[in-house]
This record gives structure tokens, sequence and C-alpha cells, in this order.
């Protein structure tokens, strides 16, 4: 059947003719949309590579949510989740549609969570061809001939719309508002597709938790032909891609993960890697996937070809590609495994205090799931001589709707009902500080992971840390024992006890303003320093 001809879903309710939509495109009809409407070229892989526009990567400041009846006494309002008014939400939809009416526009029905038991449908309306595209990419797809149904949450994204501040309600041009009473994600004046994306995993971040007492994380994953699951939470740059390709295990998901009763299962249908420098000898999977129906995102050509190079980031540091997970050879389809047995807490610890390994308490795993921390090393800023402390509760607190204290707590449950090992892991510098120590070597933190996926840690003597009071294993095949207390790894070991309560006492504060909501299993696992006045 010829796709084009699909009969267009009803959307009169969103005051939506169906004219000038085209539902339920194949990818090469989509490629073909892009390419006839100047919206991208095609690359000499095949892939096709778009420019987002203005922006090249989210706005948080400009991400609102609806706050109504659902919403009033749930949400955690503040700078991460900002009021929007229900009046102006209705007045905004009804001008953004009336903007997609005057010209063709894209249809999908598609899905999220690999588990059925916590599915839910969408159907992700676009003003151009390749977010359509994208949306069939990261979302889970329907069979040929699966009947969707009416979708539980509507995506609408227009980027050539620009909101008017002063009247609707608005920052800016650009906005991205999440309405749980309506089930609608409304995106305008931004082209970049990751509002897609993360406006859904929000979403999920809310229902699941509430709902089904399933804790909805921003991590990578993979399991052992054994079957034991492993996950990976880790901000940007502490390796966490790197970490769970691992081609001796098979990739449940890159990104977003819910765990259910007893299923870890992937939101998505898809991946968006980021691609800068990518090389086939450092990447090789996200290198191959880069093909017919991938979609590049701001990338450049070297001069007078259409070929990539990946190392120019005129336009951002943030390329990105997107394909479905089914192009990478190992992942697991259905995105679905049994619960964990290891997660893995990944730092980049430009302090260079923390061991490269850890085993945590259920309460420790609880303090450094809510505190999420990593840090931005110095030389990456006019100025910046220091390392730069970064916290994102539970390893994405850009995205969590509700107190990351109720995530917390969730994880602290299941960890103890599953009898889940955590640890974590610094592979960021050891024998000194960021300019003065060594970044980790790799090897070593692919030993260490290995040791414990394998299961040799579990006869290994711990010793404990004397301020954070980890548990830092005394041998590790194939790692030397004197990395293992990173305090051995410093010659000045006074410096090394003030660096240890820099970090400790950065920790305490930011753990400070979560205050009513924490459990005093948590309060007991912060960092004993001398200055420590909780």
């Amino acid at each position: 059947m010829n796709k084009v001809l699909m009969p267009v879903p009803d959307l009169s309710w969103l005051d939506l003719g169906t004219e000038h939509a085209l539902y339920q495109l194949s990818v090469a009809q989509l490629i073909e949309e892009a390419i006839k409407n100047g919206e991208g070229t095609l690359t000499s892989a095949g892939a096709l590579a778009i420019d987002t526009g203005k922006f090249t990567g989210r706005s948080p400041k400009d991400r609102f949510i609806v706050m109504d009846d659902i919403t009033r006494d749930t949400v955690w309002w503040g700078d991460v989740n900002i009021r929007f008014s229900p009046a102006d939400f209705d007045v905004l939809l009804r001008k953004v549609c009336l903007h997609l009416n005057k010209n063709k526009f894209y249809v999908r029905d598609a899905s999220a969570c690999a588990d059925e038991n916590y599915r839910i449908g969408l159907r992700v309306i676009t003003e151009t061809a390749y977010q359509n595209l994208f949306a069939n990419h990261l979302f889970l797809r329907p069979e040929e001939d699966e009947v969707v149904g009416h979708p539980e949450w509507t995506i609408i994204a227009a980027p050539d719309f620009q909101a008017d501040p002063a009247v609707d309600g608005t920052r800016q041009a650009n906005f991205s508002i999440l309405n749980f009473s309506r089930k609608i994600i409304l995106i305008g004046g931004t082209g970049y597709t990751g509002e897609i994306k993360k406006g859904i995993f929000s979403v999920l971040n809310f229902i699941l938790p509430q709902q089904h007492q399933t804790l909805s994380m921003h991590c990578s994953a993979n399991v052992g032909k054994a079957g034991d699951t492993a996950i990976f939470f880790g901000l940007s740059g502490t390796g966490k891609t790197t970490l769970s390709a691992d081609p001796e295990r098979s990739l449940i998901g890159d990104d977003e993960h819910g765990w259910g009763q007893d299923t870890v299962f992937n939101f998505e249908g898809g991946c968006y890697a980021k691609c800068v420098d990518l090389t086939p000898e450092r990447e090789p999977e996200i290198y191959g996937a880069v093909k017919f129906g991938s979609l590049l995102e701001n990338i450049n050509y070297f001069p007078g070809t259409r070929t990539v190079d990946y190392s120019n980031i005129e336009k951002t540091e943030n390329t990105r590609v997107a394909y479905p997970i089914d192009y990478i050879s190992n992942a697991v389809v259905p995105s679905i495994a049994a619960v964990p047995k290891n997660i893995f807490f990944l730092t980049a610890d430009a302090f260079g205090v923390l061991p490269p390994l850890s085993k945590l308490t259920r309460g420790q795993a609880m303090f450094h799931f809510i505190s999420g921390y990593t840090a931005k090393v110095a030389g990456t800023e006019a100025g910046v001589t220091e390392p730069q402390v970064t916290f994102s509760a539970c390893f994405g607190k850009a995205f969590l709707p509700l107190h990351p204290a109720k995530y917390a707590a969730l994880l602290g449950e299941k960890m103890e009902r599953h009898q889940v090992n955590v640890w974590l892991v610094n592979t960021g510098w050891s024998g000194g500080a960021y300019g003065e120590g060594q970044r980790m070597k790799l090897s070593h933190t692919r030993a260490l992971i290995a040791a414990v996926l394998e299961g040799k840690m579990e006869s290994v003597k711990f010793t404990e840390h004397p301020v954070f009071g980890l548990l830092m294993p005394k041998a590790c095949p194939d790692v030397p024992s004197e990395i293992l207390n990173p305090r051995n790894t410093w010659a000045d070991k006074n410096k090394y006890d003030l660096k240890t309560n820099e970090l400790a006492k950065a920790f305490i504060e930011n753990f400070g303003q979560f205050g009513e909501f924490i459990t005093g299993e948590m309060w007991e696992s912060i960092p004993k320093v001398v200055e420590n006045t909780f």
C-alpha cells in the first residue's frame, strides 16, 4: 500500500484538517519529503543531514508544565518545572494548529515502553518531515498490520511557529509545554528534536513512579549471556555510552529505561547518540549506524564533499545522530530484560579523590543517586582554572517532574527487594586533581566493571573510605592494587585530605536543598567531615 494514501486519523478535536496531513510515511518517503522541502541533504553514507536552526540543544528555561488539579500538588515546581496556565495553553494550542493547517504536516502513530504492561500510545504531529523521521526512530514502531488505535498522548511540534511572549505567556518565541490533563506536549519555535524525545521522557517520569511504582531512569543498560542486567547512570563525559557498549553483552538501550515489577525495559525504539569526533575505532557501533535512514543533526561536511567532518563543531558540539535500535548489531529486540543485578553510578571526578570503584550501601546508593555528581574540568571555558562541581539529581534533574527524593526512595525499595549491588565508578582523575593527576585508564575501568559483572568481586575484601564511607576493594584482577585506594596515589597525602574535604562539603551543601523529603538512611550516608554542620 502506498503509505501517502493511508487514511489520516480524525484530528478535528485539535481543529486540525486532514487535507494537508501525510500519515505514517515510510522512512524512504520521509527522506524524500525532507529533501523536496529543502530540509536537508544526503551524506556520502546515505544518512539524512539536517540543521535544527537557532536551537542546537534543549532550552530548559523555556520548558513549562501546565499547573492544574493533576499537577498542582505533585510536581516539583521551581527552575526545572516552570508553571504555565491552562488558559494560555489552550490559546497557544489553537494558534499552533491554525499555523499547521496552512501547509502540509506529518502525522505518525507510535508508542513508548517496550514492556507492554507499561506501554503508552503516542501520536506525533510535526511540521517537518525530519522531525517525523526522528519520531519513527526514537519511539517504538508499530508493525505493518498493527492497528494503533487512539493514542494516549499527542506531541505537536511546529518549529516555524513563533510565540509572542507578551501575549502567549512564554518567556520567548520558543517553548515546550507539557499538559498532563489534556495529555499533549506542545513544542514551537525550535527545530531541535531532543525536545520531542525528552518531552515523553518527562511524561513517563511523572506517570510511571506514581501509577505503577516503576522507577524511570536516565541510564543505559545491557544484559549478559547469562541474563544478568547491568545499568549505567552518568552525566555527560563520564563514559556511560562507552562503558555500556560491551561486545560481550547485548544492548537494552542507551538512554531511557524503566525498572518495573520484574523487568528493565527501554522506553524507546532507537538511539540519539552524540557524534562529535566520531570514528570507527572509537565508537564502531554508532559509526556503523550512520547509513541510509539515519538522521544526522547539525554536522558539517568536508569542503566540496558530502563526507561528514565529525570533528567540525562550528555549529555546535552537540552534533547528533538518530537511528532505530536495530541498527546496532547486538541490540536486544524487544528491549526488555530481567531486573538488574548490578548498577553503576559513573562520575568523572576532577578532584581525584573518589575511588576508581566502590560498593555502596542502600543509604549511600540513594544519597549518590539524588546527588548525581560529576565535575567539569578546568580549561573548558575562559577564566575557569579549577574543576567545577556539577550535581544533577538522579542523573537527570532536567527531566524530573516529581521531587528527586521520590525517585531515590523508589531506588532504595527496589534495591532492597531484589538485592541489587550498586557501585560508584570514578572515570575521572587519580594521583591528583585535574592538571596534576592522570585520567583513569579506560582499560582499568573496564577491568573493574568486568570483574563486578563476572562475580569476581564477591570474595574480595573491602576497606572503608574515611570521609565518604565507601567500601573500596583491596584487589581486582588486571588492576594495580595501589590505585584502588585513591589516597595512596597522591604524593602529598595532606593535599588529598584537603581536596577530599572540599568535595565532601560540596556534596553536603547540595544535599541540604532536599531537606524535609530526605530519609534518615540518606542523612546517615553523607560524607563525615569536621566542617559538617548538618
